[in-house]
């Protein structure tokens, strides 16, 4: 077991915004009797394009404020802070179990036959030693075709899925790699998951697309499995919402997205803390 953790205690999941719920989806799919704390940092989304200095410094904060809500072990649900932050916080934090993204490129890279390969994430992702790190290691023999999709995050977090905007904003990204022989996408930002229906119409049956998200939930489970802090309970986990932002937008898009009427609790940022604050 890790530390004082308990089996009981919960999961907790950070990103940006919602797009991390997407990976809530997943892990609450793969480990039913899970506790799932998710923290949505609303106020400074998006993060794409905010500094290594500034993204570190989020995420380490909203680290400590899970720790705080007594998480045993940490999702950072989000591609641009795991891009920018894993490793700095496995460095202060080292006894906190944490679990990452990083862009599908691996199972990209196996399955394509065309040998190219279309990425979509943001700015930060792209620039982040991570993700060079998982090309050098991984596709040195494919093309890869990359999109930052501007305005897509913002369309998401609206809960714009289908709107004319967002399929704009997705053709003019997919369409060009369909274009050039690409037959794999991947999904390098948590909030795409949410407009994949949109990608396959666009695709029309010419890529297949890659959501990493399950493999997330996988890595979760064998982690909390070698830790001895898997919750043994027979009922299903309870699920608590926080986030940076205005809870009833916050709510609106939980009901939108993953269909739950649940509330979400507001938190604050108080000089570089969060604190959390009665509705």
């Amino acid at each position: 077991m890790s530390g004082n953790s308990s089996p009981t205690q919960p999961i907790a999941l950070y990103d940006s915004g919602v797009g991390g719920l997407s990976v809530l989806r997943a892990v609450r799919s793969a480990l039913p009797r899970e506790h799932l704390l998710y923290f949505g940092d609303q106020a400074k989304v998006p993060y794409g394009s905010r500094s290594l200095e500034e993204l570190r410094s989020l995420a380490e904060a909203s680290a400590r404020f899970l720790l705080s809500q007594c998480a045993k072990l940490i999702v950072i649900a989000c591609n641009t802070a795991s891009a920018a932050a894993l490793k700095h916080l496995r460095a202060v934090l080292p006894e906190v179990p944490f679990v990452g993204m990083e862009p599908a490129v691996k199972p990209a890279a196996e399955q394509t036959h065309t040998r190219k390969v279309g990425v979509l994430a943001t700015p930060s992702t792209f620039q982040g030693e991570l993700y060079a790190s998982v090309v050098e290691r991984f596709a040195q023999d494919v093309e890869i075709f990359q999109s930052t999709c501007p305005g897509l995050v913002s369309q998401i977090e609206k809960a714009r899925l289908a709107a004319p905007k967002t399929r704009r904003i997705l053709e003019e990204a997919v369409l060009p790699m369909l274009d050039a022989g690409a037959d794999t996408l991947v999904l390098g930002c948590t909030h795409y998951p949410f407009v994949i229906p949109l990608i396959e119409k666009i695709a029309a049956g010419r890529a297949r697309v890659i959501d990493p998200a399950p493999a997330v939930a996988r890595q979760t489970a064998r982690v909390l499995a070698e830790r001895g802090l898997l919750n043994p309970g027979p009922d299903e986990g309870s699920l608590r919402f926080i986030t940076s932002g205005e809870p009833a937008a916050f709510e609106y898009a939980l009901s939108r997205l993953l269909g739950l009427n649940s509330k979400a609790e507001a938190a604050h940022w108080q000089g570089g803390e969060l604190e959390l604050i009665s509705r």
